[in-house]
């Protein structure tokens, strides 16, 4: 059969419709004997069985050794320039008390961005000098916790921010450990919500003079070396996500750098730290390309070095926050097919081409990102192997909207129905922690996958969850 007119550009017809193309998948997914998707030996049926769907399974292994991997390639390039990098694994992405103590036990540290967050890392026990709190308005409650916590650092992200951080300070009588956030101007080649680094959004203090002539930056960074409890550690910037080279990150390192050469010639002060974010892409698709820490590393390290002596400063100590780059490749979602409906579409020319919509027992309840950015998924039949022709796809939910795509562009074979099995890779990043209970469903559990083992690291909810907070419920 030919590519169908219906599908992307990108999307490429399958030779072999049972062939998963490895990039998107954890380092254990494969096929056994029988055709059955596996994840480290464990079929998805038996993961289907025991657990139900949908499923979000995760590759223990794969999760650390991407970890580790962060630790060791940026520690091997920036040992000789600041004694090894200190690299934050950012909760946001995916956060269970399981996660957090692997984290740990791979020598990174904790970035959280709420108090819920922060009690995740407290049950886990992760001591708080290994934690960072983030966010752009941190109520009272956030920073007391943090602050009373002894955490690493508050990344602080407004004038308005840090002032209340002193007062609170000020009023428990200890020092809060800061660093400013601030919006190096770099545009990086992502989707719009998720870039994070230009000026017209709502993260960060602007390097650029405001209306009132002041630039906010320089007058948070005054504030911050007057201020009795505050202890000024160094400089922060995130410029996006899922971003696939070095260029934006080196951008955003010159100019950062070129502030801490300010701060030590206005006040005479070296300040110790500059992390420079994390937003490293993964593979989705067939088109993906990320790139590798050690890439990544060799890349940031140079461009650090060079800046370094242009400016004659010495180089601080760097951090990094990946998240989607650990956890994204390590977890893929596992659904049973419902429904399926064949329709005809038509094209600028007037001509009828089909298309399949099949339906899952999920939807945008449990993968917001479709909905929310316009991301692009992958799909197999995880079930079994099939000599049926591939054909033009879309997965979709069983919300009561039409937006409700968890796949949008796939080829599927023919004969998929109800009852299979699909998975759907890269899931592991901002898929649970975005999910909803939107239509009353439950969300899914977390399973967790090592040497053939599987156990639960998150429950799925119960009707009873959904009702407990309901005040009518007799």
């Amino acid at each position: 059969m030919a590519r169908s007119a219906l599908a992307p550009q990108w999307l490429d017809y399958p030779q072999d419709p049972n062939e998963l193309g490895q990039a998107a998948w954890a380092a254990s997914v494969a096929r056994n004997s029988g055709g059955e998707l596996t994840v480290s030996g464990l079929p998805v049926s038996e993961l289907a069985r025991e657990f139900g769907t949908p499923l979000f399974v995760m590759d223990e292994q794969d999760f650390r050794s991407r970890a580790a991997d962060f630790k060791a390639a940026f520690d091997a390039a920036f040992t000789d320039l600041c004694g090894g990098v200190d690299v934050y694994y950012a909760g946001k992405a995916f956060l269970c008390t399981q996660v957090a103590r692997w984290v740990v036990a791979e020598g990174l540290r904790l970035d959280t961005c709420s108090g819920g967050e922060l009690a995740v890392a407290q049950a886990a026990g992760v001591p708080g000098e290994l934690l960072s709190l983030h966010g752009n308005n941190k109520s009272a409650a956030e920073i007391t916790r943090a602050i009373e916590l002894g955490v690493g650092r508050i990344v602080v992200d407004s004038l308005d921010e840090l002032e209340r951080v002193g007062r609170l300070a000020t009023g428990l009588q200890q020092r809060a450990k800061v660093m400013l956030r601030l919006t190096p101007g770099v545009h990086a080649s992502t989707h719009e919500a998720i870039a994070t680094a230009h000026e017209d959004q709502k993260f960060g203090l602007s390097i650029l003079s405001g209306p009132d002539g002041v630039i906010p930056a320089h007058a948070a960074i005054d504030f911050a070396l007057e201020h009795e409890w505050i202890e000024l550690l160094g400089l922060h910037a995130h410029i996006g996500s899922q971003i696939f080279d070095a260029d934006g990150f080196a951008m955003a390192a010159r100019t950062m750098l070129g502030v801490l050469g300010w701060v030590r010639d206005t006040h005479g002060v070296q300040l110790p730290e500059l992390d420079l974010g994390g937003g490293y892409g993964i593979a989705y698709t067939a088109v993906d390309t990320p790139s590798t820490p050690s890439l990544l590393a060799e890349q940031m390290a140079a461009v650090v070095a060079a800046r370094c002596a242009e400016l004659e400063l010495a180089v601080p100590r760097i951090s990094i926050e990946p998240g989607r780059a650990i956890v994204g490749p390590s977890t893929f979602t596992l659904y049973e097919v419902g429904v399926r409906k064949d329709v005809q579409v038509e094209d600028a020319a007037g001509n009828l081409h089909p298309r399949r919509y099949v339906a899952v027992d999920g939807g945008m309840s449990d993968n917001a990102r479709p909905v929310l950015y316009d991301a692009q998924y992958s799909v197999a039949l995880a079930s079994r192997m099939t000599d049926a022709e591939p054909i033009i796809s879309r997965v979709v939910g069983k919300h009561c909207e039409s937006g409700d795509i968890v796949v949008k562009d796939a080829y599927l074979p023919a004969d998929v129905s109800a009852g299979d099995l699909l998975a759907v890779p890269g899931t592991g990043a901002y898929c649970w922690a975005l999910s909803s209970n939107y239509n009353y469903l439950t969300r899914p559990p977390v399973v967790a996958v090592r040497e053939g083992q599987a156990r639960l690291i998150v429950r799925r909810e119960t009707e009873s969850d959904l009702l407990a907070r309901d005040m009518g419920v007799k």
